[in-house]
């Protein structure tokens, strides 16, 4: 199980602490693998994108205009949090519905 994320973000130390075999990828200084992002975009769509972040707030409406991969790709932290792969399965945010896809009580 891989979990993409900041190791900052208080919401992904909580799935880390849940999830204690998980490798942890941190995005803002290793990024996420293009493969993954595509898959994410495919499953989750715009709801990847983290509106409501710090980086969001500081890009212009041309910035926020472009495609999602591309924002993403030049912004990692960009990404809602976390995202974790498990057997090829994607989910993100930590959730009562990610909780239940992962076993976790």
């Amino acid at each position: 199980m891989r979990l993409y994320g900041l190791k900052n973000c208080d919401t992904c130390r909580k799935a880390l602490k849940s999830l204690p075999d998980t490798e942890f990828v941190d995005v803002r200084a290793d990024g996420v693998p293009k493969a993954v992002l595509m898959q994410a975009l495919d499953r989750f769509g715009e709801a990847l994108l983290n509106t409501r972040s710090t980086t969001w707030r500081g890009l212009d409406d041309a910035q926020r205009a472009r495609p999602p991969l591309e924002l993403l790709t030049d912004h990692p932290t960009l990404m809602k949090r976390p995202l974790i792969e498990q057997d090829g399965t994607l989910y993100l945010g930590w959730t009562e519905e990610t909780k239940a896809g992962l076993g976790v009580a």
